[in-house]
């Protein structure tokens, strides 16, 4: 590392908690100084992240945290999200297996968002040089970090507090600038690839960049070009992901009765979901309990788990391993950036920037299932042993309430049928052009136009038609030929799509027709796009020549801005009319403006007097008026005091906004399907907070129900996917934040090297727009003080047996959120004589509050120490330099986090064994080495977790990556101007 990485120490509130992790104040361009040995009142006025007037660094107050390029290449890592999510400030952000397999929303594969402080991404600003970036996906402002290039990054800046003041709405929570090398003089050229331990994940990168200074300086030009390819790994290429490995926390089999002296959960491997097969689990009694194989077999339900919401251990029954699909997506992307700028006059400088990115992920989910397909006698795919057992008479007046003729019911995973394949296409467009000068000796200008445009494509491979599906399921002896045949192709009155249907066998697997497949089977073709027009212009200076206060001119900047942000959705017509598994997504479209002004003052009230080397003080303020939620007011207010050199003191006050975004104001009414747990089943109830019981047992006694004997997860029928609406609310308004931040920097003059920075903060979001998950909205109903409140008219309930029948969820301005914490950077760069040179970090967090209340009046929920927000975290960093040769050493960790919410332990104590509380600790170690050659070409090989942690049992990702160990090596080779 060299000498000006550690200079983050002196601003650093968050660390950046990586291996080879590096932090930086300045522009990275400034490695040849030392921060360690700058005097304090040098006054070298740069631009740092969230503020537009100049002013030395340490005359801003807020706390700001930089990485440098060169740490982001010492760690190995080529997707930088992958190397931000380690910092404590961006734990809980979305990467790698969060956006894989089943786990991300529909069109969402592959992305990478950052989430600042645990408050989301909506809340987190995503910045490039300053200014917005247009977002990856529809409806929202969340910002896809693939479409920012590894190798042109020059530093990353994350700040905390006061940024809605500076940028505009949406960095409540901070904001995270990405900041471009625009004086690239030479060529550099990249390559990188790795694979882990199990042979897989291969990640190949490469990346050239060729700029060439012209005019004497006074112009320039880059264009850069990168190619990343990440290999799309399974989790079932994971032994600990798959039986019998797999295993996970279930109702205890020994505790039936509940004992309170026994927990209510044990462990179990080998779990399978009770009564369904991939060969079809066919119940010929219905009484929801399989009694065959599909292919005639006797069905063997293995151990039972009474009372676990449908699951066996052993049996016939389908292993839940396997259901997540891919652990990894595959993600491959090309990136084109062009920067130029040419200085005609000190008065003129005209400068323009272009990208376009390119970037196609592909994941596997899960397959399609179905509960209780009833299958008439007359089904001559059926084995004869089911046929003989068919009772006469059973399947009349069966669950569903309608005389049916003599059968069965099968339940089944349609491995067989294709899994379901999600293929994302994304192309981001973005220019920015400007033009920025001196009007004066101490007033400056800058105006520009940012357009961006974000379009995907998100193919459904595979995406089964439901009509298609129940027509070639029925089947029937053909009375001409004798073949199976479906039953409607012998109806003259069938509908036109269903000319040329298949007869598809459920009874067993992977003895289909692919024609049948096909005819069951198509490809939907869904798409996007998402544009932002942002026009800004802003003077700054100071006002030397005019009046000064006794610690100099003050400095200051006015400027206005327009922006127009609109979003589309166009899914593909099969999904819009509801004729596929994944239910009706409708068609989505939205758009707003908002014209604001600006203004910011540095008062540097004292400088270079006794008992005050420093005293200044500083405000923002921006009033914005939207098209959707009219006008809206920010502000912060700030101050650094430094009694001597060696000792800082700084902290700000802020006011912050985020408007809605356009899905949260302009979502439809769309289909949703979820799996709900009833809170108000017998075994859920003491699961909550203090008023659940209460109020489930007023809610079903009024639907004439006995809440002592309620238990839907013990009833089948009442188990399945529940179908409901999600939309948008157009009366939303704005959210609003109060934030502070203190903080405290040490930089002792008599220890070169050495750098302290603790730096507390603070952030209170009130009339927070929360859209609660189906599952949340069931809990939310009966957790509140009284059943009068916002949540319960979304749940529906069946009249006669009480069970969540539908719902609807959309957002509201009801909720509210808090965090605080300490963040704490420690650095020292030590020079020897002989042994080269050593730079080592600790930095670390602290979590004393991360609280969500649902709604006014609600208890308040913690959720500090649950998964994603540990209460301590911390990063160890060594590097040693001895021409020609680094070696870095990293270690990421973080404390470990509750398995169970507060509320799951406080109404049942005995939920589990206290050794299963706790989610195991992070500890993952790191490890690089590189060897330069002649100042031109640098060799370098490194392995990411050293030692293979693993995920804790029943997770994928938590706390560590379920990659395993990494090993990678690259080459990059430097040269300088070539004309």
């Amino acid at each position: 590392m060299k000498p000006a990485l550690f200079r983050a120490a002196l601003l650093a509130s968050a660390c950046l908690a990586c291996p080879a992790m590096a932090q930086d104040a300045e522009p990275a361009s400034d490695t040849s100084s030392d921060a360690a040995e700058t005097p304090l009142d040098e006054g070298n006025a740069i631009i740092v992240t969230g503020t537009r007037v100049a002013r030395s660094e340490l005359d801003f107050a807020n706390p700001v945290v930089t990485v440098s390029a060169e740490a982001i290449q010492e760690s190995g890592y080529t997707n930088i999200a992958d190397f931000l999510v380690q910092s404590p400030a961006l734990v809980n952000s979305v990467t790698g297996a969060q956006t894989a397999g089943s786990f991300p929303d529909f069109g969402e594969s592959g992305l990478d968002l950052l989430n600042l402080r645990n408050l989301g991404s909506d809340r987190t600003l995503v910045l490039v040089d300053g200014r917005r970036h247009v977002a990856a996906v529809s409806g929202s402002a969340a910002v896809d970090i693939n479409a920012i290039p590894t190798d042109l990054i020059e530093a990353v800046d994350v700040l905390t507090g006061g940024a809605s003041a500076i940028y505009g709405a949406d960095g409540v929570s901070g904001v995270v600038n990405f900041r471009l090398k625009h004086d690239f003089d030479g060529i550099t050229a990249r390559f990188q690839a790795g694979t882990s331990k199990y042979g897989d994940g291969d990640s190949l990168f490469g990346a050239v960049t060729f700029g060439q200074n012209f005019a004497e300086g006074r112009g320039n030009f880059a264009i850069a070009y990168e190619y990343g390819n990440d290999e799309r790994v399974s989790d079932q290429a994971r032994p600990w992901l798959r039986n019998p490995g797999a295993a996970g926390l279930y109702r205890n089999q020994a505790d039936l009765p509940d004992n309170p002296n026994i927990p209510d959960l044990a462990y179990y491997n080998d779990v399978r979901y009770a009564d369904s097969a991939t060969v079809g689990a066919v119940d010929v009694d219905f009484d929801y309990a399989a009694d065959y194989e599909g292919n005639g077999k006797l069905y063997d339900r293995g151990f039972v788990l009474d009372e676990s919401g449908g699951y066996t251990q052993g049996g016939s029954s389908t292993p839940v391993d396997g259901y997540q699909g891919d652990l990894f997506p595959g993600i491959e992307r090309h990136l084109v950036n062009a920067l130029a700028h040419y200085e005609f006059s000190d008065a003129l400088t005209l400068f323009a920037e272009g990208k376009y990115v390119r970037s196609r992920s592909e994941t596997l989910a899960q397959p399609t299932y179905d509960f209780y397909l009833f299958q008439t006698a007359e089904n001559p795919f059926m084995p004869q042993s089911i046929r003989d057992a068919i009772i006469p008479g059973a399947a009349a007046e069966w669950w569903f309430g309608e005389p049916s003729p003599d059968g069965v019911v099968v339940t089944r995973d349609n491995y067989d049928l294709g899994i379901n394949t999600e293929q994302v296409t994304r192309e981001t467009w973005r220019s920015v052009v400007g033009a920025k000068g001196a009007i004066g000796d101490h007033l400056n200008y800058e105006i520009s136009y940012v357009y961006g445009q974000t379009s995907s494509r998100v193919l459904s491979r595979g995406n089964r038609l439901e009509a298609q599906w129940q027509a070639a399921i029925d089947v029937v002896e053909d009375p001409i030929t004798g073949n199976p045949v479906c039953r409607i192709s012998l109806d003259p009155d069938a509908p036109p799509e269903m000319a040329g249907c298949v007869p598809f066998n459920i009874f067993g697997e992977y003895e289909q027709d692919p024609a049948a497949i096909d005819f069951i089977t198509d490809d939907s073709l869904s798409r996007s796009k998402v544009t932002q027009h942002v026009v800004s212009g802003s003077v700054s200076g100071d006002t030397t020549g005019l009046f000064e206060l006794p610690g100099g001119p003050v400095g200051f900047a006015l400027g206005a801005e327009y922006r127009k942000e609109s979003s589309r959705f166009d899914p593909d017509p099969l999904i819009a009319a509801g004729l596929t598994w994944q239910g009706a997504a409708q068609p989505e479209s939205g758009s707003f403006d908002v014209k604001e002004l600006f203004g910011e003052v540095n008062l540097p009230i004292l400088k270079n007097v006794p008992g005050a080397h420093l005293l200044s003080l500083g405000a923002a303020l921006r009033y914005s008026d939207y098209s959707t939620i009219g006008g809206t007011t920010t502000w912060k207010v700030d101050g650094v005091y430094a009694p001597i050199p060696d000792v800082s003191f700084r902290a700000t006050y802020s006011q912050a906004v985020r408007a809605p975004n356009i899905g949260e104001l302009f979502g439809p009414a769309s289909s949703a399907f979820n799996f709900i747990v009833d809170p108000c089943d017998t075994q859920e109830t003491n699961n909550g907070t203090s008023y659940r019981e209460a109020n489930c047992a007023a809610l079903l006694t009024t639907l004439g129900v006995d809440p002592t004997t309620f238990s839907p997860s013990s009833t089948p029928q009442a188990s399945l996917y529940t179908e409901g609406t999600a939309s948008g609310n157009p009366d939303l308004q704005e959210e609003t934040a109060k934030t502070w931040t203190a903080g405290l920097v040490l930089r002792p003059r008599f220890m070169p090297g050495f750098s302290f920075s603790a730096d507390w903060y603070d952030i209170k979001i009130e009339d927070a727009i929360n859209t609660p998950e189906a599952q949340d909205l069931a809990r939310l109903c009966v957790d509140q003080p009284t059943l009068e409140n916002q949540f319960c008219p979304g749940i529906e309930r069946d009249p006669d047996t009480g069970y969540i029948v539908g719902f609807s969820v959309m957002p509201a301005n009801v909720a509210q959120f808090r965090t605080a914490g300490l963040d704490v950077t420690l650095g020292y760069r030590l020079p020897t004589a002989k042994l080269g040179t050593f730079n080592l970090t600790l930095v670390g967090n602290y979590l004393d509050r991360l609280e969500f209340v649902s709604s006014p009046g609600a208890d308040v929920n913690s959720d500090r120490g649950e998964m994603f927000a540990p209460e301590y975290s911390a990063t160890f960093d060594l590097t040693w330099e001895f021409d020609p040769i680094t070696v870095n050493y990293g270690i990421n960790w973080f404390s470990s986090t509750d398995r169970f919410t507060a509320e799951e332990l406080a109404g049942d104590p005995d939920y589990a064994d206290p050794s299963y509380f706790k989610i195991k600790a992070k500890w993952e170690h790191d490890f690089q080495i590189s060897y330069n050659i002649a100042d031109t070409v640098d060799l370098y090989a490194g392995m990411q977790n050293i030692f293979d942690a693993r995920p804790d049992f029943a997770y994928s990702y938590y706390p560590v990556s379920g990659m395993g160990r990494f090993v990678y090596a690259g080459v990059t080779v430097s040269l300088g101007p070539v004309f």
